[in-house]
């Protein structure tokens, strides 16, 4: 990796620096759009002490549920966790402490830290548990709530395509939370599907420029799904 160049070849390069204690952000909704190798690498690494800020902490053994198998995840913040008993399992034994968010409100603290805003108010959660300990103040007859920025020593993002100077493009739903968190880390490192030489990717499609973009890995990905409906129509 050198210069524009944001491609590394091997994962060890990709998450260079990372160690015990730090923040990260992983995006993904679901299953959906999660950087899978990046997520087995933290695994083989051992780094512990993690807090984790993702919509929802993955199944039990898949996404970040690989990192609460090891235990190496600390404090996570999130805004569902619903499908994951060793979650609810470590969050009710004390070992996990849960910062739950409403997921507008996790979307836009990620968004605020890109945007350079160190704090906003939103209505939601005034009256509620969510508003405990937090300033509030009242606007034209209506209450709000101050919700601080949320930033990560590393954020881990997952894309379809990029050329090789970090312009990113997303495919559909699997979008999600990697655009914002994207802009929110010290370190942004994307795991992709597809990798293309500058000039190649229409400049009117990019979703994230490669400015926010430290680090480039070409990546295989499983794709699971949580649940596979099926109806029978008669």
């Amino acid at each position: 990796m050198g210069g524009l160049n944001k491609v590394v070849t091997n994962y060890q390069q990709a998450l260079a620096g990372l160690q015990n204690d730090m923040t990260i952000m992983v995006g993904g909704f679901g299953l959906c759009g999660i950087p899978e190798g990046l997520i087995a690498e933290m695994v083989r690494m051992q780094v512990t002490g993690l807090t984790a800020i993702s919509n929802n902490a993955g199944v039990d053994d898949f996404g970040l549920g690989l990192l609460l198998q090891h235990k190496q995840i600390r404090t996570m913040i999130a805004s569902y966790v619903g499908e994951n008993a060793l979650f609810e399992q470590q969050m009710l034994s004390g070992e996990l402490e849960v910062i739950l968010t409403p997921q507008g409100s996790l979307a836009e603290k990620i968004r605020a830290a890109g945007a350079g805003i160190p704090a906003f108010y939103t209505a939601t959660g005034f009256g509620t548990p969510v508003a405990d300990g937090k300033e509030t103040r009242e606007f034209n007859g209506r209450h709000y709530v101050l919700e601080p920025a949320l930033y990560a020593d590393f954020a881990l993002i997952k894309a379809w395509k990029a050329d090789t100077m970090g312009n990113l493009i997303y495919r559909h739903t699997a979008a999600n939370f990697n655009p914002v968190m994207a802009t929110a880390g010290q370190i942004t490192v994307v795991e992709v599907e597809e990798l293309v030489e500058p000039g190649e990717l229409d400049p009117n499609q990019i979703h994230t420029p490669g400015i926010y973009v430290d680090r480039l890995i070409v990546g295989s990905f499983e794709k699971r799904i949580e649940k596979r409906t099926l109806k029978t129509l008669s």
